[in-house]
């Protein structure tokens, strides 16, 4: 009989300054025959959305935290058979023909006397105990919605409740509110707001015909993150304008050849990221994170760049950044771009970025204030390229133009690096000739 090794599998930090995670739900249930990387559970942080892969092979023998619970860093999940070990059906048979184990104590409901008024009341207070023992983010959303946890039927173990039977309580009692709105309205009456909702909830006023759209995890997420980067740091704004011209033209004399070339569109983007490599290896105060005591200027470049999602924002990282040419750039950008619209990006792939990088331009955008994450010191917005007239050598030229929009933490940085570093960018842009080479 093989010797029997189970390994716990814990939450992983999912990106800087994240300490929890919620659990989402298991895509492997106990007995499963897993390989190693095969997506696992999934896994809901500050961040975004991933997949958790499994780090070997074996069976899964134990699940040990159910899906919307909060757990910390470093919080086991659940337990694998690894591979060699014995089989899920040969632990049993080793338990059962093991010495048997000391008598544990168990819970009163193993053995109850008769059911007199106390004892009664006993089991009543055990079967609320079991529907309101939840999880922080479930308690949380409860209390917002000013819904209590002892009147909602929990259909997860022990009649545990969940995120998805408080989300579903919130979607019922939205259409309850509307209807009643609905029936009570008069045909030629100005329709009038449903009740006031209880305290610890939002005191807005709920009309026939609106949406209530409760919160999903990524939105309270970003929400939270938004309100705490503003709040904890000082952000200072920088706004410059560059001339595109010269990567415009060198853009369209190789988008073809690259598209032949490399399978993949060359975008204006990658160029854009060259650029702010090269400038935060100039400027390294620029490629930092606020540490409250001290300030760690980072030595490698990870840029993080945004990537709107139907429901919210992430900005997977490329690692190294300074180290790859354009068309690195490029590949790595389409990679993150897809999985993160996926929802397959890894942990190692959402976390440790220096800088960031957002690209609102491509919706029109023509300035912008964009928001820190925490804990970096800076992250640049490119806005649209627009042509527009513009004096050059005293004259009035047709150019191609966009704006540089720079937002920095003030109390890692003043305005003299700021707007240094970001010139740096502009000149390298606007220095862009036939030289610049794709590999």
């Amino acid at each position: 009989m093989s010797t029997q090794t189970v390994t716990a599998m814990t939450m992983p930090q999912l990106g800087e300054s994240v300490t929890e995670g919620t659990i989402g739900a298991w895509l492997k249930q106990v007995g499963d025959r897993i390989e190693k990387y095969d997506p696992l559970v999934e896994v809901e942080s500050d961040k975004a959305s991933a997949e958790l892969p499994a780090s070997i092979s074996g069976v899964l023998v134990e699940i040990l935290v159910e899906p919307g619970t909060t757990v910390p860093v470093g919080a086991e999940l659940c337990r694998i058979e690894e591979e060699g070990g014995a089989t899920a059906t040969e632990s049993q048979e080793q338990k059962s023909d093991a010495a048997p184990a000391p008598e544990t104590i168990e819970t009163p409901r193993k053995s109850r006397p008769p059911a007199t008024n106390g004892a009664k009341e006993t089991i009543a207070n055990e079967a609320t105990l079991l529907r309101t023992r939840s999880s922080p983010v479930v308690r949380r959303i409860a209390e917002e919605h000013g819904l209590e946890l002892s009147a909602i039927d929990g259909s997860g173990v022990g009649g545990r409740v969940t995120k998805r039977d408080v989300l579903a309580q919130v979607e019922t009692q939205a259409g309850k509110e509307q209807n009643e709105v609905a029936v009570e309205s008069e045909p030629d009456a100005p329709a009038p707001p449903s009740s006031m909702p209880p305290a610890g909830r939002s005191s807005l006023e709920v009309y026939p015909g609106d949406e209530v759209v409760p919160l999903t995890s990524m939105r309270r997420a970003i929400a939270s993150n938004m309100v705490h980067s503003v709040q904890t740091a000082p952000h200072a704004s920088c706004v410059m304008e560059v001339d595109m011209t010269n990567v415009v033209s060198w853009r369209t004399a190789r988008k073809a050849e690259f598209r032949e070339r490399e399978g993949i569109d060359l975008t204006y983007l990658p160029i854009v990221l060259k650029a702010v490599s090269i400038a935060l290896r100039e400027y390294p105060r620029m490629n930092a994170v606020w540490d409250e005591t001290r300030i760690i200027h980072r030595g490698a470049i990870n840029i993080g760049v945004a990537v709107a999602l139907d429901d919210g924002l992430v900005a997977p990282v490329i690692r190294g950044a300074d180290r790859l040419s354009v068309v690195g750039l490029a590949h790595a950008l389409v990679e993150l771009t897809g999985k993160a619209r996926a929802g397959t990006l890894t942990p190692g792939e959402l976390g440790g970025g220096t800088f960031t990088v957002n690209n609102p331009g491509t919706f029109g955008s023509l300035v912008s204030t964009p928001i820190l994450v925490q804990p970096q010191v800076g992250i640049l917005s490119t806005e649209a390229i627009v042509k527009r007239p513009v004096v050059v050598d005293d004259m009035i030229g047709i150019r191609s133009m966009m704006n540089l929009s720079l937002s920095i933490d003030h109390r890692a940085l003043d305005g003299l690096v700021a707007t240094r570093f970001l010139a740096h960018v502009k000149h390298w842009l606007e220095a862009v000739d036939s030289d610049l080479s794709l590999p």
